[in-house]
């Protein structure tokens, strides 16, 4: 596994390309031991699997407050999509920045998500396959979420969004106010 740091501090791409040969190919898409550095003390407490149908359609942007805020390992199994995420942290260097990269089941890409960072992706195609490794669990009432198209952020969608969530196209716009996650 290679670990790569992004604009984001804190934020990673891991490549997990293995190898392949006549027989097809070989990934290790987890390993604790090569990630201690990265999770530290945290492990894994949820895994999460998504097939999305339709091309351009958005699922975010999503995250959870403390004390329930999350890493979240981010890949793509079949198809491609535009992942992002956007920077929430109070006092962060990069509040309300935000970073997109295409993950797909042929690229082997995987992103670490950071505490604080809101996450979503558009799909590029049909039939895509997303799987989540989470250091929370799933806590309806610790969830939050950014607009997708939030002028605050400014996140630049590749494609015409084709379909999305009635919960999160009524996530709240960002106001003045917000200062930001502690995490």
């Amino acid at each position: 596994m290679k670990v790569t740091p992004i604009p984001l501090h804190g934020a990673l791409t891991i490549d997990t390309s293995g190898f392949e040969d006549e027989r097809g190919k070989f990934a290790r898409f987890f390993c604790n031991e090569q990630l201690k550095d990265v999770l530290g003390e945290r492990t894994i407490e949820q895994i999460n699997y998504s097939l999305t149908v339709k091309k351009g359609t958005i699922r975010g942007m999503h995250f959870q407050y403390p004390p329930k805020a999350e890493v979240k390992l981010i890949r793509c199994l079949r198809g491609s999509v535009f992942d992002v995420m956007v920077d929430l942290r109070k006092g962060s260097g990069t509040f309300l920045e935000w970073y997109g990269e295409i993950l797909s089941g042929e690229n082997m890409k995987m992103l670490y998500i950071p505490e604080g960072f809101a996450h979503g992706f558009q799909t590029l195609e049909q039939n895509c396959e997303m799987l989540y490794l989470h250091t929370e669990l799933y806590t309806p009432s610790s969830e939050g979420g950014v607009r997708y198209d939030d002028p605050a952020v400014g996140i630049q969608w590749p494609l015409k969004v084709s379909d999305l969530s009635d919960k999160d196209y009524k996530h709240l716009l960002l106001t003045s106010e917000f200062a930001g996650i502690d995490v």
